[in-house]
């Protein structure tokens, strides 16, 4: 008489399993944290784009045969984006749930779902990291693989022309207040009927130090940095004439070469409290069980291996990263 296998269980369904992996701790992210991209759920895996005096809005993708959607006249473009399909599996092999009923009190349920969850949670990490790789990519206007390779250029994309201001801070009489203030006035030019309740800079290491050293900007914070600067870290980031600085050293690997997120000596100006400028499109996944159904960040499925020698665990992401108006992005050099 064959055993039972515990993972026939309904709580190992896919959609059980999709919903634990979705409520997981995220220990990755400060995309994330900082909600700057709000999850906005389609039903299909591509979306359409139209650009229009620098804004760009998302056009439903329907199925051959529906009617168009109605476009307002004027000048614009229109561009379609595949989601990407990020797949990642791992396996639960038989010794990691054989006699663990033993422990404690636990059930044997109790006992697998726990084995279960350390997989999903190291998995969901990995997807973590590479939704923080896509949104910052998003943040730059230039989204990019985890290899390094494009994905989707907006500014080429809708012939926009990017921003970048460069900090002479090898310049001791350099007014960075100034520079910051041209900055500010850039961006609330380009909002275009959006709102901002500020603007943050995320910064290499090296740009932070150069900026921090600066002549002027430690005359102009003395007084703050000699109160606060020894009871905290400032790298966390602190406000200079109206805009935060904050330093972000977020990296990754695909196995063979480490990528830093913002490039050296560089940083990355966007508004903060926007309505609709950035979102994250997530694509439901490739399962007969999610065919036009909206999609969920996450997904995780898992099927007896060959033999049942083990289980094999399937989790995908389907996330695109979108700013639609790159115009208030703004990229900061040094020299």
């Amino acid at each position: 008489m064959p055993m039972n296998n515990p993972f026939d269980n309904p709580a190992f369904s896919m959609s059980a399993l999709s919903t634990a992996i979705n409520i997981l701790p995220n220990n990755y992210g400060l995309m994330d944290q900082m909600n700057l991209f709000p999850a906005k759920p389609v039903r299909f895996r591509q979306i359409a784009i139209e650009e229009k005096n620098g804004v760009l809005s998302l056009l439903p993708t329907l199925p051959v045969g529906s009617p168009g959607t109605v476009g307002v006249r004027g000048k614009r473009k229109l561009r379609s984006f595949a989601i990407p399909h990020i797949p990642h599996e791992d396996v639960v092999l038989p010794e990691e749930v054989q006699g663990i009923r033993a422990f404690g009190m636990e059930s044997e349920l109790q006992s697998i779902s726990n084995v279960m969850v350390e997989h999903l949670q190291t998995m969901r990490n990995k997807h973590a990291i590479t939704l923080e790789h896509l949104r910052m990519g998003a943040l730059k206007g230039v989204i990019l693989d985890a290899d390094g390779s494009m994905l989707y250029d907006l500014y080429d994309e809708f012939q926009i022309t990017p921003k970048v201001v460069d900090f002479k801070f090898s310049n001791a009489d350099l007014d960075v207040k100034k520079v910051c203030l041209g900055i500010k006035r850039y961006v609330s030019k380009n909002l275009q009927g959006e709102f901002m309740t500020g603007i943050h800079c995320l910064v290499s290491p090296g740009f932070f130090d150069a900026l921090t050293g600066h002549a002027n900007v430690k005359e102009a914070y003395k007084d703050w940095q000699t109160g606060l600067a020894l009871r905290s870290d400032l790298r966390t980031g602190f406000t200079f004439a109206g805009m935060t600085f904050e330093e972000y050293f977020g990296e990754a690997s695909d196995g063979t070469t480490t990528r830093s997120f913002i490039g050296e000596d560089e940083g990355h100006a966007f508004p903060l409290g926007t309505v609709d400028t950035f979102a994250t499109y997530f694509a439901p996944a490739d399962f007969n069980e999610t065919v036009n159904t909206l999609g969920q960040p996450l997904y995780a499925k898992q099927e007896p291996r060959k033999f049942d020698r083990g289980t094999d665990l399937h989790t995908q992401s389907n996330p695109l990263p979108m700013c639609h108006r790159p115009g208030l992005l703004v990229k900061v050099t040094m020299s």
